[in-house]
């Protein structure tokens, strides 16, 4: 069926969740919650590409502040794919984000394909995984989190390139989640969160002032998970210290991505991220 066919539209709120089911199926392992807190991040962000009454292909092109935005959840099922439909809805999300530095983590031997739209790699994020245990970690200078603060609002705008407080807070309040926030001397000076996912649990983001202290909260994090379940860890590739601390715990390799910008490529303190929020959204 020719891609004319396509008509591609704004996802309804409810669709949202076919979108996630989609990416649990492709082996993304989508966080139980995702859905409200990405549809919360922008309701006009994610798009639908419908033949008739069939929902056939799907990707997210997320407005943040003025001018950044994300691309992601780049589906299409796969009985219809390889008839035009991927291009299609790639087009409009690209169309959706015109005029804004453009990011987004696609699957490495994918590169070529994104090159064409005029993106362009800044590093590898490399996901790495444990077997949580059933130790017990103990810092008092870490405390949870149950909503977002003025200052970690703060601190995480120092990561991101644009505004996304609306996403922040809705990402610590999503059900079954912790944060944990690290503070030296009254100071937030890291925090990450831990979220349930289809298998085992998610870390992201995981932001530290430098590796000992992401250690900690690293560590605190993962006896948030049940034990025997598998937790995940995003490292940006471009922070050996990052990478150093996934292997110190025990973590090994299982997953790659390129993150590319297509624009100006954000200045982002990679020293200090230790662990990216999601692949979906940034």
């Amino acid at each position: 069926m020719p891609s004319s066919a396509l008509h591609i539209r704004p996802m309804m709120p409810a669709e949202l969740d076919v979108a996630v089911e989609w990416a649990a199926a492709e082996g993304w392992n989508p966080g139980w919650h995702d859905a409200d807190t990405f549809h919360a991040a922008d309701p006009g962000g994610f798009l639908l590409g419908q033949i008739d009454d069939t929902l056939v292909a799907a990707i997210s092109a997320v407005r943040y502040g003025g001018h950044f935005g994300f691309i992601g959840f780049y589906i299409v099922r796969p009985e219809f794919r390889g008839q035009g439909h991927g291009i299609a809805i790639w087009r409009a999300a690209m169309q959706q984000l015109a005029g804004r530095t453009i990011g987004l983590d696609g699957v490495v031997a994918q590169q070529g394909s994104y090159r064409k739209s005029g993106f362009v790699l800044a590093w590898n994020n490399v996901r790495h995984e444990v077997i949580a245990g059933s130790s017990a970690y103990r810092d008092s200078s870490i405390a949870p989190l149950f909503q977002a603060t003025a200052d970690l609002l703060a601190y995480d705008a120092s990561f991101f390139p644009d505004d996304r407080r609306v996403f922040v807070r809705h990402w610590i309040a999503q059900p079954g989640s912790t944060t944990l926030t690290l503070r030296q001397d009254g100071r937030l000076a890291g925090y990450g969160t831990i979220r349930p996912c289809r298998i085992g649990f998610k870390v992201g983001p995981l932001f530290a002032d430098d590796a000992h202290l992401a250690d900690r909260l690293l560590r605190a994090l993962i006896t948030y998970a049940k034990p025997g379940e598998p937790v995940q860890l995003d490292t940006p590739a471009a922070n050996p210290a990052a990478i150093a601390l996934a292997q110190a715990l025990g973590m090994r390799p299982v997953f790659e991505t390129a993150r590319m910008y297509a624009g100006q490529a954000p200045a982002l303190p990679l020293g200090k991220i230790f662990g990216i929020t999601t692949y979906e959204l940034g």
